[in-house]
């Protein structure tokens, strides 16, 4: 429960400080570990070195001692250590107490000392006091089972480390606020990207527009958060495409609607007198009535149709090509019953075969939508007497349908317009339709991986292709 309790402390700790802030401290943590780390190690190479020295000096006094006392009896040999500029004092230690001088010995002798002398024990060193001062003696093996001791006072080395301590602990005390300072500072530019970002979503938020864009640093300085504040960049400019898109068909609906809307209105209000009416009039008014009902109905239903981004998945299915024209063209005969109908299908592709490119994947009912609309659009500029040319091919195995009418085709001005929301060229808006049946083909069209243009046809006309070949779904577009 305890364990509980602390985390539940410390969570909110982390929520209140900013991501800033804990890189900082991070930072700052890490170099000023890093930093006192170094002071440490510095502070044992320096002690040691310093020892290093005075234990080479103590090897040397040893041999010069050796070599002046070579016959010299157990008793002191050299110099007392209480003086500071006195040379090594040195003893000569037996392995027998009872060989002992009856004065002393200057330097203290304990059991290890026997053993050295004794041949039992490795020379060694070890701190001492002597006279009241520290000093570093040396113990090692002499001739004749006897072992010699000299000493060194240890000031020069005692301030040297004590020296290099107070620097040490200034360089540590002066490194904690640079590494404070190098927290901040990598914070500050680290996080510079994404403080931008932060900023760019805040204001987005607050002004509900998504042109603002961050600003990316010039060429060669990309690193991750580069590719994210891209990345948003990226995401900011599909949402304002987005939202554009939005506004547009937003706004062209209901200016499309408005006058559907006010001929019901007139209409509506026309029958309510229908008492003041002849009954030729009140036919006219009935049957324009029943004609906008269907046209804003079809119009609300294209607007819906149009605001599907892609295919719902559960409903794709393998669908043959072939047959699905035929019955597109079959239904397009009775709706046009003046206007011919020329349908050609390769041979390979009315089999159906998939590996010969009969089927796609997608959804029969939209792939149907499509054609009709592009049908219904061939017969309504189709001069009387001339047909509507179809065909199914497959270069390259891949289904490639073509409809061709042959009316006054596409004026080069009208060409890259053709399949925006509500566009009709001036030779057409005389004729039924709200302007949203190509803009729809080629939304399906997208969603189920094909590509819809269109072009001026050979003699005059139009030309429709669609272009299957990707997947169901890879592309999205509203036209």
């Amino acid at each position: 429960m305890s364990g509980h309790g602390r985390r539940g402390l410390g969570a909110p700790w982390r929520r209140r400080r900013p991501l800033r802030t804990r890189l900082a401290l991070a930072v700052t943590a890490a170099v000023a570990f890093v930093a006192l780390g170094v002071c440490v190690a510095a502070y044992l190479v320096v002690r040691s070195a310093l020892y290093q020295q005075l234990d080479d000096s103590l090897t040397q006094s040893a041999r010069l001692a050796a070599q002046r006392g070579a016959g010299a009896g157990p008793g002191t040999l050299a110099g007392e250590c209480r003086f500071k500029a006195a040379p090594a004092c040195a003893e000569v230690v037996p392995t027998d107490p009872g060989q002992d001088p009856a004065k002393g010995f200057l330097l203290p002798v304990g059991a290890r000392t026997r053993e050295v002398a004794a041949g039992e024990r490795r020379p060694y060193y070890t701190n001492i006091e002597v006279s009241g001062f520290h000093a570093r003696m040396l113990t090692t093996d002499f001739a004749d089972g006897r072992a010699l001791q000299v000493a060194l006072r240890a000031d020069t080395v005692e301030a040297g480390i004590a020296e290099a301590t107070w620097q040490l602990v200034l360089t540590g005390a002066a490194g904690v606020p640079l590494a404070a300072w190098l927290g901040y500072w990598v914070s500050r530019t680290g996080l510079a990207p994404v403080t931008r970002l932060t900023a760019t979503a805040e204001r987005i938020a607050a002004t509900r527009d998504p042109r603002h864009r961050i600003e990316l640093p010039p060429p060669g300085r990309e690193d991750e958060i580069t590719r994210l504040a891209d990345s948003f960049n990226t995401m900011l400019g599909e949402l304002e495409q987005s939202v554009t898109a939005q506004r547009r068909l937003v706004a062209d609906a209901s200016h499309e609607l408005r006058t559907p809307l006010t001929a019901l209105r007139t209409n509506a209000e026309l029958l309510a007198r229908a008492d003041r009416l002849t009954p030729e009039q009140r036919a006219r008014a009935s049957g324009a009535l029943g004609r906008q009902l269907r046209e804003v109905t079809g119009l609300v239903n294209d607007l819906i149709e149009l605001a599907r981004d892609e295919e719902p998945q559960p409903l794709v299915e393998q669908v043959r090509l072939a047959a699905l024209l035929e019955h597109g063209v079959a239904a397009a005969r009775t709706h046009w019953p003046a206007v011919p109908f020329a349908l050609r299908v390769a041979e390979d592709l009315r089999a159906g075969g998939e590996a010969a490119g009969g089927t796609v994947p997608g959804v029969p009912a939209r792939l149907s939508r499509l054609l009709a609309n592009l049908l219904d659009n061939a017969a309504k500029f189709s001069p009387p007497g001339l047909p509507v040319e179809v065909e199914l091919t497959a270069p390259g195995g891949r289904p490639e349908l073509t409809v061709r009418d042959h009316g006054p085709g596409i004026a080069d001005e009208d060409l890259p317009y053709v399949f925006d929301r509500f566009y009709r060229a001036n030779t057409s808006r005389a004729l039924p339709g709200s302007g949203l049946g190509l803009a729809m083909a080629r939304q399906i069209a997208r969603a189920h991986g094909a590509e819809l243009t269109a072009e001026r046809a050979p003699g005059g006309g139009a030309l429709f292709r669609l272009a299957f070949g990707g997947n169901l779904g890879g592309a999205h577009g509203g036209g």
